[in-house]
């Protein structure tokens, strides 16, 4: 079975973009949101090994989505891949609830297999659970 991925972002195109990269590298796409808030409402309904997340989104941002996302699935890594990652590192620790962080400039690809571990790029990957 592959690994499953949720895919948070305000903007349409990353979403896309995001997606058929995960998918051409072996990822199943479990679930899509527009914003913060959707994610929360879809999350219950969903079992994602991996959650990658925007900052900036409306009703609801990134990090305070993180938060919530981290009480309903709380071992599932939650990737930030966004425009203002810079802000974000320059912290001492990341945001609660927060496994990495990834600027959308970026490749993604790197960050997501070292946070779902025995995945290989380009093949199907066993899922964390089995």
């Amino acid at each position: 079975m592959l690994y499953r991925v949720f895919i948070v972002d305000d903007n349409a195109a990353v979403r896309t973009a995001v997606r058929n990269m995960l998918q051409t590298s072996g990822f199943e796409i479990c679930g899509e949101a527009f914003d913060g808030l959707d994610a929360v409402e879809r999350a219950p309904e969903i079992s994602p090994d991996l959650i990658i997340l925007d900052v900036s989104m409306p009703r609801l941002n990134g990090l305070d989505a993180a938060c919530k996302l981290r009480d309903i699935h709380p071992k599932v890594p939650i990737l930030l891949y966004t425009s203002h990652a810079a802000v974000i590192r320059s912290d001492a620790s990341l945001p609660v609830g927060v496994s990495a962080v990834v600027d959308k400039r970026e490749n993604l690809l790197p960050r997501v297999l070292q946070l779902l571990p025995k995945s290989d790029a380009g093949s199907a990957a066993p899922r964390a659970d089995q």
